[in-house]
């Protein structure tokens, strides 16, 4: 895994605790974005480091700054504040992570990807993944009244739908998903998390091997032009993004509905709700944990704040989607707001390619279990629930549940 791709779990250890630590809601914001509210959408931070970034709170603020390709996300020409590396001179990239490349480079990776995540395509998918999703649900019912919703449910939906797009085996899931897990972790020893990320790496070149040798109709078969390095840098984003972002969004979201009973109620009784709920539970939930960084390759003015070159900025995502001046009572989950932008998925070129597969996985996995389940309820206190406060992506490491 190449250093561009550590550099968000680096600067995540070198946030201030009370900007990560979840309080008595765990739906929440971190205290200590909410206690900023009213001191600016633009404000400095001082990171564990000594480094002095920006912290953008406000929506329009952090739309502007992702909207700004003078925020680089090339974290080779220009790193951020984390590891205090300097600038590279260098005159092509030669490696795959598009995620951490600035344009051209990144437009032509992005465009070899777009045409794999159109929104026909992945409605196409809708039947598999509701299939997917009953046939885990059965499989629940069919073990008992108990299950923890996480490894029964929550990660095996968008593994297996990811492993069937990307043509990986889904028996080896285990490898990639622990793997995945430990390099997302910011609790982690770094030479734990650079292990990981060499089995990971590993993995996949051995994947790519495989499809070199034998291609199918998966998607990595149909980026066979690119070279190996690319195309290993390209299938980790893919298969990492693929089933760690929705998970975490399935078993929270349910999380969410359950301690909201009320708000689950009018689900039920509405269905044709879903897709503005999903919408909804996608702001107020915010998993990217602090969003993400990008680095002014010049001084910039973002609101009334001028931004020194070099200097790195962090969205603040979970505080962004709830913008006082953006939504009416931003932190009451409304499963009925009228339906507008958020920051789930990010925002400008680097929005998420997979958001209209996550949309669909999201309608369906909450769709069939809030319908056949309908007696579903935790097992356990809410408080009992344990947390992913140290990764990356936020969620919930399990969530027991019983039904009737």
């Amino acid at each position: 895994m190449t250093s561009a791709a550590q550099t968000p779990t680096e600067l995540r250890r070198l946030l201030p605790p009370e900007l990560v630590e979840r309080g008595a809601c765990p739906f929440d914001p971190p205290a200590g974005l909410t206690r900023r509210r009213g001191q600016g959408a633009v404000q400095p931070l001082r990171l564990a480091n000594g480094a002095e970034a920006w912290l953008v709170t406000g929506i329009e603020e952090a739309r502007a700054v992702l909207a700004d390709t003078r925020f680089s996300s090339d974290r080779v020409r220009h790193p951020d504040a984390a590891t205090g590396a300097e600038p590279q001179q260098v005159e092509t990239r030669d490696d795959g992570m598009f995620v951490f490349m600035d344009p051209p480079e990144h437009t032509r990776l992005r465009k070899l990807l777009t045409g794999q995540f159109t929104v026909r395509r992945m409605r196409a998918l809708e039947e598999r993944v509701r299939e997917i999703a009953v046939d885990h649900i059965e499989a629940m019912k069919a073990a008992g009244t108990e299950a923890d919703l996480v490894p029964a449910y929550a990660l095996p939906i968008p593994s297996l739908v990811i492993c069937e797009m990307l043509g990986v085996d889904y028996g080896d899931r285990d490898r990639f998903q622990r793997n995945t897990a430990v390099a997302l972790n910011s609790a982690t020893p770094p030479d734990e998390r650079a292990r990981a990320g060499l089995e990971l790496y590993t993995y996949i070149r051995e994947l790519v091997a495989a499809k070199r040798a034998a291609p199918g109709d998966d998607m990595l078969s149909g980026l066979l032009d690119l070279p190996d390095n690319q195309l290993v840098d390209v299938a980790l984003v893919l298969l990492g993004a693929g089933h760690e972002t929705t998970a975490n969004m399935l078993a929270l979201s349910t999380f969410a509905l359950l301690e909201n009973p009320g708000e689950l109620a009018r689900l039920r009784a509405e269905p044709a709700l879903l897709d503005t709920a999903i919408e909804e539970l996608l702001r107020f939930l915010s998993i990217i944990q602090m969003g993400v960084s990008r680095v002014a390759t010049e001084d910039l003015t973002i609101g009334d704040v001028t931004i020194p070159a070099g200097a790195t900025v962090i969205i603040a995502t979970p505080e962004a989607n709830r913008d006082p001046a953006h939504w009416d009572d931003p932190d009451r989950l409304d499963l009925s707001r009228p339906r507008v932008s958020h920051l789930a998925f990010g925002h400008g070129i680097h929005q998420c390619l997979g958001q209209q597969l996550a949309r669909v996985e999201m309608k369906a996995g909450l769709g069939e279990l809030i319908t056949r389940l309908p007696n579903l309820r935790l097992a356990v206190p809410a408080e009992q629930v344990p947390l992913r406060e140290e990764m990356l992506i936020f969620g919930v490491h399990s969530l027991p549940v019983t039904w009737s």
